[in-house]
């Protein structure tokens, strides 16, 4: 196992150097001037001999593949620059603004888990059902609603006509439910739809049959034998929703004003402020790249084959 690990992380290598590569290249090629845009935000007159001391200061003199260079040492030192807007460095304000999101990212994981664990469970034990067809047609509303569009409704029930939870902000855990239930209810359509297929599966094993015909408790061959190995595919696709959720907060952050760093992304980009978003998107890609290890590395465990192949 050990042996996996390290033979993974070093081909992680590459793929973060290939990431940095793309993110510098993509933050390049957007129209505008980096210059004119921040003597644009610091209200400064941009004549010819302000801009060309102002690109020498910023490095924009530079060749890009000498800039890139630059970039890259900065920022395996964690050093993203410093924002157009608060003239703070990039990697404070994300450390400042990171711990809102993942709060509410852990809230909607948590949701997940109560909603689609005993809904799946029930719609694959009790097949074609009047439960199972209620929750296939939920399952499919949830996953076409859009979240902003879910957010919107969840505020003008909860809110607006119940008067029950707060609109935006953040403080409370009644400011947290909403924006987690929006985030939490489209990937619960998933994951209730997986686990009832993944059960169904399972069903029909012949470890099932065994136990059954060696008479144990239905409860028992359900707990033990079925929904046991139900849950792999399950966790492993679990992990991999935190990245896919941390990064797509930004719409549930905006519409909640919830302070977290896809709502602090999203300021930036209409700022153009271009070190917050360099920023970000290289982030993100991080954090993708470590929940996919993760996961490999938990179904490595919880799969007995997977651990007699290493």
């Amino acid at each position: 196992m050990t042996r996996y690990i390290l033979k993974r992380v070093i081909g992680l290598i590459p793929i973060l150097f290939g990431v940095s590569l793309l993110t510098f290249t993509l933050i390049n090629l957007v129209p505008g001037d980096p210059v004119q845009v921040y003597l644009r935000i610091a209200e400064m007159l941009p004549t010819p001999e302000l801009v060309a001391k102002v690109r020498a200061e910023m490095g924009l003199d530079k060749p890009i593949h000498l800039r890139y260079f630059d970039w890259l040492t900065q920022v395996i030192q964690l050093d993203f620059g410093k924002s157009y807007i608060s003239k703070k460095p990039v990697w404070d304000e994300i450390i400042y603004y990171f711990p809102a999101t993942i709060q509410l990212t852990l809230m909607a994981m948590v949701l997940i888990l109560f909603i689609s664990l005993p809904v799946g469970i029930f719609s694959a034990l009790y097949k074609d059902s009047i439960f199972d067809q209620i929750s296939r047609v939920l399952s499919f509303l949830g996953a076409s609603m859009p979240s902003y569009w879910l957010g919107i409704l969840l505020i003008y029930l909860f809110s607006m006509q119940l008067n029950l939870l707060p609109t935006q902000g953040h403080g409370t855990v009644l400011h947290l439910i909403l924006p987690a239930l929006t985030l939490a209810l489209g990937h619960s359509s998933t994951y209730t739809r997986l686990l009832r297929t993944s059960i169904l599966e399972n069903l029909n094993q012949y470890h099932v049959l065994y136990a059954r015909a060696r008479g144990l408790r239905e409860r028992l061959v359900v707990s033990r034998h079925i929904l046991k190995n139900s849950l792999i595919p399950i966790i492993t696709a679990f992990g991999m929703s935190f990245g896919h959720m941390v990064a797509g907060s930004v719409i549930v952050e905006s519409v909640f004003s919830w302070p977290g760093i896809g709502r602090y992304c999203v300021a930036s980009i209409f700022s153009r402020d271009y070190p917050v978003i360099q920023a970000y998107v290289l982030i993100m890609a991080v954090v993708f790249i470590l929940c996919n290890l993760l996961v490999d590395i938990v179904y490595h465990l919880l799969d007995p084959k997977m651990m007699e192949e290493l």
